[in-house]
């Protein structure tokens, strides 16, 4: 007798159940598509003990009759494809006629549907497999399917379920998906009949984005929008100051699909690569429409993964979308000043009121234009007076510190340059920022040719371990485009003879030595040339920066103000972190209770 059996419909129902529903937000997900895709307008999912005892998800969609609810629950039956030719090009959320048969095989199921043109509702129970008849009875339009005792005939794979809460939060997640990608709809989600979101239709996306997620996020998203070749790119970006420890705030929807790709992240992780330290990635709501047959779903049973046709135009129109948005963008760091008590209504600074320190301030950085620098503090004072009269007040007779010459920047602990703005202030980092720009320019002339170098008086010399000497003959083509000349100096020993010039303030042979470890452990690492050559350009920039603790004259800060207003990212040095804080007068005044 031979060894190899015919397996039973419910048998293939429920190995088909493993690939489908992993756990009960798999049921929850295939559900909500299944209403989104009947023409719901109006959804209300209901959970308890975390999806374990119950599962329900009520619609107003077009609902069925008697015979489709029958066929519903079959193998391979749907209304959303006929042909092979509709494979090719699927614009609906579900397609592959599986997960209402593989749900049906491991849990009790009853389903409630009407269509708008029926005076009655029919109904049907499933119980792991087991379908009754269809019946006549009560409901509203559209469908309600319950899911109870998710795989209680399968102890093996209940046992592998999480806590309702852990459950829970793999829910409330596929929700949060279908919500981003579907804000016309009215959507709610319950659990253990605690409401945990009740999401209005037609809001806007960042008002469902601060229902969903906080209203710190929506306050901190920035649009774009392109749209070239068939392909239209809508997105909100966070700023760097609500960057996150993972990918998980990284929400991308194909055609209203949520997917995860290698080449949008890596986009992603480009565009943003100069604006964020390592190990922090941006919060990000991506939007994407294409023609249905320039890609093909129908690669996983999820449909999480997709295959585009041309991913290479895909990663490069997204790249240049968020780049583009991005380097137009101010993403200075926004000071977060610590709250206190508003003052008492009506209540006013006795000496100026609420506004009269702005119109102080304007006052006296004009006179301070038209006049000479001050050299006493006697002077100050009658200067200050006399300033403050167009602003129709007497300026009150406190101490003030002489300021510098041109009263628009300072330098405090040789570290941090604080320097005026329009609307405030800003603290600037020198070091960091100096990075920054050192970087922008190394990058913009070694794409060119090789750096600018100068022939050393004395040239030095250091040993070299068998590695090294491969590392050297491996990177010699990027040592030569960084300016550095090095020749033999007898066994296991080499010489710089060159350096580049934009790198003057750091020591060739520190600088030599460290390329060399970096190299070295790139080797292992496997990087590919441009990102080789990013790391090698940020630790020349960070060697080749003002420090920490450097006294600036006058002149090297002017110069780094205006360095600034012209690098593409001035927000952040190299490595991602800020490089300036800015502060603003009405938070001032806030802190000071004027306002």
């Amino acid at each position: 007798m031979g060894q190899i059996i015919v397996l039973d419909q419910n048998m293939v129902n429920m190995i088909a159940a493993g690939e489908v529903i992993e756990r009960p937000a798999n049921v929850v997900k295939e559900l909500m598509e299944n209403s989104i895709d009947g023409g719901a307008t109006k959804i209300i999912v209901s959970i308890e003990d975390g999806g374990r005892k119950l599962i329900s998800v009520a619609d107003n969609g077009c609902g069925m009759d008697a015979e489709d609810l029958t066929r519903a629950f079959e193998s391979h039956t749907t209304s959303k494809i006929e042909t092979g030719k509709d494979l090719r090009a699927i614009a609906t959320l579900g397609f592959r006629g599986e997960a209402l048969a593989s749900i049906t095989s491991v849990a009790q199921v009853r389903a409630v549907s009407r269509t708008k043109d029926s005076i009655g509702a029919n109904c049907i129970e499933i119980d792991c497999g087991s379908k009754g008849t269809v019946s006549p009875c009560s409901g509203d339009f559209g469908t309600t399917i319950q899911i109870r005792d998710l795989f209680y005939k399968l102890p093996a794979r209940r046992k592998f379920l999480k806590t309702a809460n852990t459950e829970m939060t793999h829910i409330a997640e596929h929700f949060t998906r279908i919500a981003l990608a579907n804000n016309s709809l009215d959507m709610t989600l319950i659990h253990n009949g605690r409401e945990l979101y009740r999401l209005s239709g037609g809001q806007g996306l960042c008002s469902r984005i601060a229902e969903l997620f906080s209203p710190e996020i929506s306050e901190n998203l920035i649009e774009t929008e392109s749209n070239e070749k068939e392909l239209h790119i809508f997105g909100l970006l966070g700023g760097p100051g609500i960057s996150r420890t993972n990918n998980k705030f990284q929400y991308v929807f194909l055609n209203g699909r949520f997917i995860r790709d290698k080449f949008i992240s890596h986009a992603i992780k480009e565009a943003y690569r100069p604006s964020l330290e390592p190990g922090r990635f941006p919060v990000i709501f991506l939007f994407i429409q294409i023609p249905y047959e320039d890609y093909d779903v129908n690669v996983h049973p999820t449909k999480i993964e997709v295959r585009f046709y041309n991913a290479n135009l895909i990663h490069s129109q997204i790249l240049a979308c968020l780049r583009e948005k991005l380097l137009s963008t101010n993403l200075e760091t926004q000071a977060k000043l610590p709250t206190t008590s508003p003052a008492k209504a009506g209540q006013k600074d006795r000496a100026t009121g609420p506004l009269r320190s702005r119109e102080i301030a304007d006052a006296m950085a004009e006179f301070f234009k038209k006049h000479k620098p001050i050299q006493t503090q006697q002077q100050f004072k009658r200067q200050a007076r006399r300033a403050t009269r167009p602003a129709g007040f007497e300026m009150p007779d406190t101490r003030y510190e002489k300021p510098r010459p041109q009263g628009k920047y300072l330098q405090i602990h040789d570290s941090f340059i604080v320097a005026e703005t329009d609307d405030g202030f800003v603290i600037i980092d020198q070091h960091a920022l100096h990075e920054r720009i050192i970087y922008e320019d190394l990058r913009r002339r070694i794409r060119k040719s090789r750096l600018e170098s100068q022939k050393l008086l004395i040239p030095e010399s250091f040993q070299l371990t068998d590695a090294q000497q491969d590392v050297l003959k491996t990177n010699a083509e990027l040592i030569k485009k960084l300016g550095i000349e090095l020749t033999p100096f007898g066994p296991q020993t080499c010489a710089i003879q060159a350096f580049p010039t934009l790198l003057e303030k750091a020591e060739p042979l520190d600088f030599v030595r460290d390329l060399l470890d970096l190299l070295t452990d790139a080797s292992g690492r496997k990087l590919d040339t441009e990102t080789l050559l990013d790391e090698v350009l940020n630790m020349a920039a960070c060697k080749a920066a003002i420090k920490a603790g450097q006294k600036l004259s006058n002149n090297e800060i002017e110069q780094l103000l205006a360095d600034k207003d012209v690098a593409e990212y001035a927000g952040h040095c190299p490595h991602g972190r800020p490089t300036t804080i800015k502060f603003s007068i009405t938070e001032l005044e806030k802190q000071f209770k004027r306002i």
